[in-house]
């Protein structure tokens, strides 16, 4: 399943050259979109906008070539979490069926701002709480590798959308790795910036403090490009970071060899008697051969492993119920039809409009931040946190990244996890780490699993080192490494 165009520099070229313009190129992705159908990626197609778009920008153009954006070329897919105005977004709840936005994302502003295409929304668990993508109620997604295993999640219709050639570029959202987890399931690139890197403002919140919008495409290069247009200090978030957005130049990062880099990895996540022995085993070698190019592997301990996903959801959650709570069928969402006074309002309509994977995570949120329990529980995750942030930045003071599996197993069978719910909670394991510390993280592909389906790696940087994280795995990952891997694309 090779995509016609790999990079936005591919493409561009193109352009210049006469071989291809946006109205081809989104057409294109149309007819791709429609012969994906059956995987459930998307849930809008904005068909006539794009193609509107599109002839739009080839006249800008014709007209004058250097008046163009940066992302000129680029046709983008959104998470249907992300604000667009005059476009749905449905969080893919029944809570917000019908919802139409009134502003957009500073994402999608900034986007459009540098004449990228936005083709439609995508697919997600609802509320963006879950790991397959099969918590929606536009119904599950499925991955391409295999129609009856999930894509991950809940960035799951993202991936699909890279992974199926639908767009170059699509947006989603990660607090515990619902970028790179599907990312890896599907055998695309998903990258988590620091912490405040990009703004929230127009993301619908699930954990405020452990949400941040994330990028899935096929180049990091091109990831990297995207990062640098949409990041930045934002007035409508305070958590935003007041830096400017990161340099953009892996030019001068190309002349000459690069300097070998310091990869730490955690003993304990490759000893994890959860993980697939030959996910164990792809790890190891890759991590061998890099090795072998002159990087040197520093193996170190890390004692909270166990502690990552109690503390993760404890805090997830808790924020979680406070974030829903505007959801009541007085101040936004659903109102049910069936409800006769005050009370039942707020009781059937919540009732009516969230999934059960949903409620599940307010009940467990409420629970947490209880009076009687808040010391035993939300108080001592807060603590963990730390720890576990503390322990992680004193690894990467040492190193210079950190690496480990992006996920236990190869994507699961469609049901498989949401008959189990702790079984989908510990699948995340190797992802919150980088949500607990505010880190960046990447997922990439590495090689096909014995069942014939995607396995990738993650890397981790320290706080603000985003670029340098995108440098590395464009610039020190060979195309042979990826390449090698081409076989799941075809």
């Amino acid at each position: 399943m090779s995509p016609k165009y790999r990079s936005l520099q591919a493409i561009q070229a193109a352009i210049a050259n006469r071989q291809t313009n946006c109205s081809i190129l989104v057409e294109h992705y149309l007819g791709k979109i429609a012969a994906s159908g059956h995987l459930n990626a998307y849930v809008e197609v904005f068909t006539e906008e794009a193609i509107a778009r599109a002839r739009e920008l080839d006249e800008k153009y014709r007209t004058d070539p250097s008046s163009v954006g940066r992302l000129f070329g680029m046709v983008v897919s959104i998470k249907d979490v992300i604000c667009y105005r005059g476009h749905q977004v449905n969080a893919a709840s029944k809570m917000l069926e019908g919802f139409e936005s009134l502003y957009s994302a500073t994402v999608v502003e900034r986007l459009l701002a540098e004449d990228a295409i936005i083709i439609g929304r995508v697919n997600c668990d609802e509320f963006a709480m879950g790991s397959t993508t099969e918590n929606s109620a536009h119904g599950p997604t499925r991955n391409a590798a295999d129609p009856e295993r999930v894509p991950g999640g809940s960035s799951g219709g993202s991936a699909v959308a890279i992974q199926t050639d639908t767009c170059l570029i699509s947006i989603g959202s990660d607090t515990g790795g619902s970028v790179r987890q599907p990312a890896a399931f599907c055998g695309v690139t998903g990258f988590k910036p620091t912490y405040g890197r990009i703004s929230r403002h127009g993301l619908i919140a699930y954990a405020s403090s452990f949400d941040q919008i994330g990028i899935l495409g096929h180049s990091p290069e091109d990831i990297a490009l995207v990062l640098s247009v949409i990041a930045g200090p934002d007035e409508y978030d305070a958590t935003a970071l007041p830096d400017p957005p990161p340099a953009f130049s892996f030019s001068s990062q190309k002349e000459g060899k690069p300097e070998p880099k310091r990869i730490a990895f955690i003993e304990e996540t490759l000893t994890h008697p959860g993980l697939d022995p030959a996910i164990r085993q792809m790890t190891v070698d890759y991590l061998k051969s890099l090795e072998a190019e002159g990087h040197q592997l520093v193996p170190v301990h890390f004692f909270y492993l166990d502690f990552l996903i109690p503390a993760y959801y404890v805090l997830t959650t808790a924020e979680a119920s406070t974030n829903l709570s505007r959801y009541d069928g007085v101040r936004f969402g659903h109102r049910s039809e069936q409800a006769g006074n005050v009370e039942e309002v707020f009781k059937l309509s919540r009732t009516e409009g969230f999934g059960t994977e949903v409620k599940r995570r307010i009940m467990l949120g409420t629970f947490v931040l209880s009076a009687g329990f808040y010391d035993a529980y939300y108080a001592k995750a807060q603590k963990a946190r730390r720890l576990i942030a503390q322990r992680v930045e004193e690894i990467l003071k040492d190193c210079d990244l950190l690496a480990m599996p992006a996920t236990p197993e190869v994507a699961p069978k469609l049901g498989e996890l949401t008959a189990d719910p702790v079984k989908m909670y510990l699948s995340d394991i190797y992802t919150v780490l980088a949500n607990l510390c505010g880190i960046p993280a990447i997922s990439i592909l590495i090689g096909k699993h014995p069942e014939g389906l995607p396995v990738g790696i993650q890397f981790m940087a320290g706080k603000g080192k985003d670029v340098e994280l995108l440098i590395f795995t464009e610039e020190f990952l060979s195309a042979d490494r990826q390449g090698g891997t081409e076989e799941l694309r075809n």
